[in-house]
């Protein structure tokens, strides 16, 4: 199967690391003019050069800005005032006691996680529309079907985007806008990395603290190991190309069996 994203411009938020990265780097090896988005100048320019070796592209370039906050969001719209695909992956997890988050924190997670792509949707979709082509991919979460004790925030978010792109999919429906979210399973990523060291404890070496971690928090995975970033962006690479135009309003899962449901 030939993808070629050719002639497309990708913007895909939160891609200085882990697997906005990733992502960037495959829409890029198929042919796309990506675009990487991250909150400062240096990491941005940092990941550009990262993208552009990894894919062989030089048609890369950088937009930072903090989409949390709507003043990044009109500093990256500034720069990139029209898109073909809109990746929104930016996102912030981490575990907290429930009843010991405050109301601010269940602010902070709501404007990273769900309004920042609320915000690039509504900015992007009227132009996606009225050319008659677009992807829009959320990406979300096995947290948002299988809502972690530990991560009742996080998993609320996540939640919140499958709404989100099943609403907006009705929006674009009859205009050739395509938009579905990816539910990821547990990712090997810096970020995650850290994450399972705060839960198992630094005693272990890698191998043993991903295999505990798994068998303790994610038993439910069927492949029983951490999904490697690329394998996410193989699933957003062919959502974003013309192999996927009847696919829309979708909830698809990268998750490793992870979710013990046959929908979604």
């Amino acid at each position: 199967m030939q993808i070629d994203l050719s002639g497309r411009t990708a913007l895909v938020t939160g891609s200085t690391q882990g697997i906005g990265l990733a992502i960037a780097t495959a829409l890029a090896r198929a042919g796309a003019r990506v675009v990487v988005n991250g909150r400062g100048t240096q990491r941005v320019a940092d990941a550009v050069r990262t993208v552009r070796a990894g894919s062989g592209s030089e048609d890369v370039t950088g937009a930072a800005g903090d989409l949390a906050t709507e003043q990044g969001a009109a500093e990256v719209l500034e720069a990139v005032p029209a898109l073909d695909i809109l990746v929104n992956n930016l996102g912030i997890f981490g575990s907290a006691a429930p009843l010991e988050i405050d109301d601010a924190e269940w602010r902070r997670y709501f404007e990273v996680n769900v309004l920042s792509a609320v915000r690039l949707i509504r900015a992007y979709l009227p132009g996606m529309k009225e050319r008659g082509w677009g992807r829009i991919l959320d990406l979300a979460s096995d947290s948002a079907v299988v809502i972690p004790a530990e991560m009742i925030h996080y998993g609320m978010t996540k939640t919140s985007l499958l709404a989100i792109g099943r609403g907006f999919a009705k929006d674009a429906a009859g205009t050739g806008v395509t938009v579905n979210s990816v539910i990821a399973g547990p990712t090997r990523t810096g970020g995650v990395e850290a994450f399972v060291r705060e839960l198992v404890g630094d005693e272990l070496s890698w191998d043993e603290a991903q295999r505990a971690f798994m068998v303790k928090y994610r038993p439910q995975s069927l492949i029983q190991r951490l999904i490697e970033p690329e394998e996410i962006a193989n699933m957003v690479v062919y959502l974003a190309s013309p192999l996927a135009s009847a696919t829309t309003g979708g909830a698809l899962r990268v998750d490793g069996g992870y979710v013990d449901s046959i929908l979604p």
